[in-house]
């Protein structure tokens, strides 16, 4: 299995050699240092293993069309688009089995928000391995290997050789009910967002009065609609066990309402696939990001935001809450601030931290307890 990852690789190695390093470091090169934050970021966060296959699939996706590249261990490609729908997902899937001969296949799409979910859903649903990864990592690797077209066949064909080389951790769609919850939210979230652009209208002078009632009554139409998927998503995490549960935890954290709880159980991947409360913090694009170089580049190290965005905004007045009222955040705010950090600075690292101890009650399956490092400090 080793000697056939190591054929296709050297047989998909047909560009010029990398200009860029893409963050590896070479054996023999002792003298650079390893920085000292090295924790995955977005999607990269989460996932299991991938297993070993021996026949890659790279889809690039669009919102009506689905178009693949197959490579099999021989190196030979097969090349077809599909429409982007659940009959195009079945002939996608059907097509790959037919031309694989009865290979492991590993199936590789870049993350486009509802567009790749579907198919991802349906591939992974059928039981088959598959992974979605981050785009900007697909696409600094093609320019590292000198590629220079960007069409959806290139595009496909980039996205298996990637998978070839990397093999990205597998894929897993959430359960049916964070699925459903998921849904929930993101509409309450567009909802909210649409009654704040027409509530900014009202300040127009030019308003007519026809005018400002059509909007006052579509700002009272969007909030009551918002309060009823608010409801309903209530509802649906009481009648889900785990989600109750979990909700109950997340709620015992000081600054952690409950519509800030209900987010983080639909936007936050199951805790059995996040390894560490830091890749929790990763996954939402709070790791902090060094940039240094020798002597005399010492930038300011910033929070990643290589993540769930939905999950930082979610987060960022419930931290500025918890700051004040959670006692481990209270003195840790103050200890930035008194040090010289920037407010938002020290808010940011606050927000990290906040999330990571949401991971440590799901995890440890207890409530929100201030002295628990202390107790278990040698």
């Amino acid at each position: 299995m080793q000697r056939v990852r190591l054929d296709l690789e050297n047989q998909i190695a047909d560009r010029p050699p990398a200009l860029l390093d893409l963050g590896r470091y070479h054996a023999g090169d002792s003298s650079r240092v390893r920085p000292r934050i090295r924790e995955p970021e977005g999607r990269d966060a989460v996932g299991t293993e991938a297993a070993t296959a021996t026949a890659f699939v790279g889809i690039d996706v669009s919102k009506d069309t689905l178009d693949a590249c197959l490579i099999l261990c021989a190196g030979k490609t097969q090349e077809a688009a599909f429409a982007n729908d659940p009959k195009g997902h079945a002939a996608l899937l059907a097509w790959a089995d037919r031309h694989a001969g009865g290979a492991g296949l590993h199936f590789c799409m870049e993350a486009t928000g509802p567009y790749s979910e579907a198919p991802a859903t349906h591939l992974a649903d059928a039981g088959r391995l598959v992974s979605v990864v981050n785009p900007t990592r697909v696409k600094y690797a093609g320019l590292a290997r000198g590629r220079g077209n960007k069409t959806d066949r290139a595009d496909a064909r980039l996205i298996a050789e990637y998978a070839v080389r990397e093999n990205p951790p597998a894929w897993q769609p959430p359960s049916p009910a964070v699925r459903e919850l998921q849904a929930l939210v993101r509409r309450i979230d567009d909802l909210v967002e649409m009654a704040a652009r027409e509530k900014g209208r009202l300040a127009s002078p030019a308003l007519s009065r026809s005018a400002r009632r059509s909007i006052n009554r579509t700002v009272t139409f969007l909030e009551k609609e918002a309060d009823r998927l608010r409801a309903a998503a209530g509802e649906l995490i009481a009648a889900t066990e785990s989600l109750a549960a979990d909700r109950a935890l997340l709620e015992s954290i000081p600054g952690v309402g409950r519509q800030t709880a209900t987010t983080i159980l639909a936007e936050l991947p199951a805790i059995d696939r996040l390894p560490s409360a830091e890749s929790a913090a990763a996954y939402c694009g709070l790791a902090p990001r060094e940039f240094t170089s020798g002597t005399s580049v010492k930038k300011r190290t910033r929070l990643s935001k290589t993540g769930n965005a939905r999950l930082r905004k979610a987060l960022f007045l419930p931290t500025q809450t918890a700051a004040r009222f959670n006692p481990l955040l209270r003195g840790f705010f103050k200890k930035l601030v008194d040090a010289g950090k920037p407010r938002m600075q020290a808010i940011g690292a606050c927000m990290r931290k906040l999330v990571m101890i949401c991971y440590g009650v799901l995890k440890n399956r207890a409530p929100f307890d201030p002295t628990w490092a202390s107790r278990i400090a040698p």
